[in-house]
């Protein structure tokens, strides 16, 4: 809740309360005044927002009370009711801009402001999720790059298709969402890229999740000096906007045509984990669902984004607003959920990709029959230990470089992503216990060690990271290569 929001709330419940001492002490133009001023002071500074609309109400009724007459009296029955109705107009007044709160995203703490544009790629390749067969690939990228000038435009939280989509997921309006035009981020529209050289990170989120709904980690991650391209895997985020103007959401009849009829494939995988087999005694099983369920098809599917993304650096490192901004030997990648298994995948088949992070997804696919030939990092949230726990079987084979197995413990799946800040009740938001301003800074913190000691070559422990963080442990495992 804002500050002029919660003084407004709670100079109109006192009145309300103390209307009858405060009116034969205090004199109504004084009163009428306060009220106004307090109103307009909330509205000029920090505005209107569909979330106070109990709160306004509360006001329009502590006016009429200021101007009714202190000798006008009512019956029992209607006082009493009049009473409810202002303590459950009272709680909505709370409960509406506290669930839905202009939240503050964390501070970086990095040394480098944080700039971002957009880029469409556009691919000569089918695009198999419509049915017009002459349909072509593209989707959009929101670059976050290093910058040295913290002030410019400031970019919009998240975009309007994003927004959109994630209100149509829920069923809300669209204008439901309006009050995130209010949020700080920080960020610097198409501001200018510092003078120097940096790794480049390909992210990609979570399945019909809001492709740009990772602010607090993905600035945090730049501001040490990393060029990310983020990837909105269009029919399958929440939303997409184009330059044009055109707007493409998470497409729910391909959705339900790739999904129908395959969960038999799955029931096996859980009745076996619901048993007392051993782990070598399942696995058979786990393998077969890890290696045919559909999701496969998805994660392999977001892996030849990336990899067209990889493709593409030359070209953008050559010419225009990245030229000679990117340092191209050093290519890694890293995902939230679903685009957490993509960026496992693309790092199997990518050539040029030289680490990868796995942040809280399961990793479907080939990975189960093969092992990685590169460091590799799986950072998972907090999981009870009757978690069905497809990553073990997964990951059975780990690295022949680095592998790390880390966990933040009180975490949620919501927890690596702004959801927490968004909706700030863990029952709604499927976040953990821990304060999401930690999860974020340890997550941030795991992810640019990881990076900094694989693309950067820095001498870092990532052991270390156990007595920094009570929250968090990470085990490393070193593949035959290793030294």
């Amino acid at each position: 809740m804002q500050v002029t929001e919660l003084i407004l709330i709670l100079v109109l419940a006192s009145y309300l309360v103390f209307s009858r001492l405060i009116k034969r002490k205090t004199h109504q133009r004084f009163v009428t005044g306060l009220l106004i001023l307090i109103l307009v002071i909330h509205l000029v500074f920090e505005g209107y927002r569909w979330q106070m609309i109990p709160a306004y109400l509360l006001w329009l009724i502590a006016m009429l009370t200021a101007f009714r007459k202190s000798d006008q009296r009512s019956s029992t029955f209607v006082r009493v009711l009049k009473t409810t109705g202002l303590i459950i107009l009272l709680g909505l007044a709370v409960f509406f801009p506290s669930i839905l709160p202009v939240f503050k995203l964390p501070q970086t703490t990095g040394p480098f402001a944080v700039g971002t544009m957009d880029i469409l790629l556009e691919l000569d390749r089918e695009e198999i999720i419509t049915e017009d067969t002459t349909d072509a690939r593209r989707f959009m990228i929101k670059v976050w790059y290093p910058s040295k000038e913290a002030d410019g435009k400031e970019d919009p939280y998240i975009d309007k298709a994003g927004r959109d989509g994630f209100a149509q997921k829920y069923g809300l309006p669209p204008s439901f969402l309006y009050y995130l035009d209010k949020i700080k981020t920080n960020v610097y529209r198409n501001t200018q890229i510092a003078d120097e050289t940096f790794p480049v990170l390909v992210f990609s989120h979570g399945y019909n999740s809001k492709a740009n709904g990772y602010y607090a980690l993905l600035k945090e991650i730049v501001s040490h000096g990393y060029i990310i391209f983020a990837i909105n895997h269009t029919y399958e985020s929440t939303g997409a906007t184009f330059p044009d103007g055109t707007q493409k959401y998470f497409d729910y009849e391909y959705a339900g045509k790739i999904e129908a009829g395959t969960w038999d494939i799955m029931m096996p995988v859980i009745e076996v984990f619901e048993s007392e087999l051993s782990f070598e005694e399942r696995h058979p099983t786990v393998r077969e669902g890890l290696t045919t369920y559909y999701v496969r098809d998805i994660v392999e599917r977001w892996a030849v984004d990336i990899l067209d993304v990889v493709n593409e650096l030359d070209e953008w490192n050559r010419s225009g607003f990245f030229e000679g901004r990117l340092d191209l030997s050093n290519i890694g990648v890293f995902g939230h959920s679903r685009g957490g298994g993509a960026a496992g995948e693309s790092l199997l088949v990518g050539n040029r990709i030289k680490a990868g992070a796995n942040i809280d997804g399961d990793q479907w696919g080939q990975i189960v029959d093969t092992v990685f030939q590169k460091p590799f990092l799986f950072l998972s949230a907090d999981y009870p230990e009757d978690h069905q726990n497809l990553n073990q079987h997964a990951y059975i084979n780990k690295s022949n470089s680095f592998f790390y197995e880390a966990t933040v413990a009180q975490s949620g799946h919501s927890n690596f992503m702004d959801i927490p800040y968004m909706i700030p009740v863990r029952a709604l938001s499927q976040a953990g216990s821990i304060n999401p301003d930690l999860a974020i800074e340890i997550t941030g913190k795991v992810i640019t060690s990881f990076f900094d000691k694989h693309l950067k070559n820095k001498k870092i422990d990532l052991d270390s990271l156990n007595s920094e963080y009570e929250m968090l442990e990470v085990i490393i495992y070193k593949g035959d290569s290793i030294n």
